[in-house]
């Protein structure tokens, strides 16, 4: 078998992806604002709003009861699994 160059995998190599790693860091509000806005604009929330306190009220569709989230953490959090859910959704399809 021929040996990859430099800084490529064989395509026989394994390759482990963690799904679940701890953040690097705490994600700030305007990121967290961020992904929400994102989110709503393609539809895939209904509406997430930041409160004073810190938490995000989302709501999934407009029949759907409001979450409260309890920070920025948890908003970034929502975001990852829809994500999650878009791109295995996506991958079973092909």
């Amino acid at each position: 078998m021929a040996r990859p160059r430099s800084g490529h995998r064989s395509c026989h190599e394994e390759i482990v992806i963690s799904i679940h790693r701890p953040p690097a860091h705490a994600p700030s509000i305007a990121e967290a604002g961020a992904w929400a806005e994102a989110l709503v604009h393609h539809q895939q929330l209904h509406a997430a709003v930041p409160v004073p306190t810190g938490q995000w009220l989302v709501q999934q569709s407009p029949d759907a009861p409001v979450q409260v989230l309890a920070d920025a953490t948890a908003m970034v959090e929502v975001a990852a699994e829809i994500q999650h859910r878009i791109r295995t959704t996506r991958n079973e399809t092909r």
